[in-house]
């Protein structure tokens, strides 16, 4: 078994090889700030609605704008972020690309090695930032399917998988 790691400040890639199965994982650094952010919304969203019980008599503004920000508060706490985004590649199967949610829901998908056509790499423009993304054409799909659908991680990460998806798909 090979092992392989590149650190980033925000992810860090994980790849280990056997004869069999190939798998790569990019995985969320952990972000104190955030999770700082996350117990302070959790905090006040217990605490608003014994506010509200105290402010009875005040003004209707006042009691629309903490509604709003329990409201925001509510989104930020049910928002899905990601932990963990996976491909292990089984060069005689197929893919499977997973997603591991820090409430602990997972997504897969498996595509068989049949339907795919060729991996790509694209660079993605946005009037906010440029960013790549790894995809892959799949026979039968009108859209690419991309590998990692919530992350974005740096080309340095990207490259190594998919030069394993190329050598496993039998691109030229």
């Amino acid at each position: 078994m090979v092992e392989f790691t590149i650190l980033n400040a925000r992810f860090t890639y994980i790849h280990h090889y056997t004869t069999s199965v190939d798998t790569h994982h990019v995985v969320v650094r952990p972000n104190a700030s955030l999770n700082f952010i996350l117990l302070v919304s959790r905090f006040l969203l217990l605490a608003i609605p014994f506010l509200l019980l105290l402010l009875k008599n005040e003004s209707a503004t006042l009691i629309l704008w903490i509604l709003l920000v329990v409201s925001l508060l509510f989104k930020l706490w049910l928002w899905k972020p990601v932990d963990k985004e996976s491909i292990i590649i089984m060069p005689n199967f197929g893919v499977q690309l997973e997603t591991q949610y820090r409430c602990g829901s997972n997504s897969r998908r498996f595509i068989p090695m049949s339907k795919i056509l060729k991996p790509v790499l694209n660079e993605c423009v946005t009037p906010v930032t440029c960013y790549w993304s790894l995809s892959l054409i799949v026979r039968g799909e009108e859209e690419l399917t991309l590998v990692f659908k919530e992350l974005q991680p740096p080309i340095k990460m990207l490259v190594p998988i998919w030069k394993a998806l190329c050598a496993a798909a039998d691109c030229r």
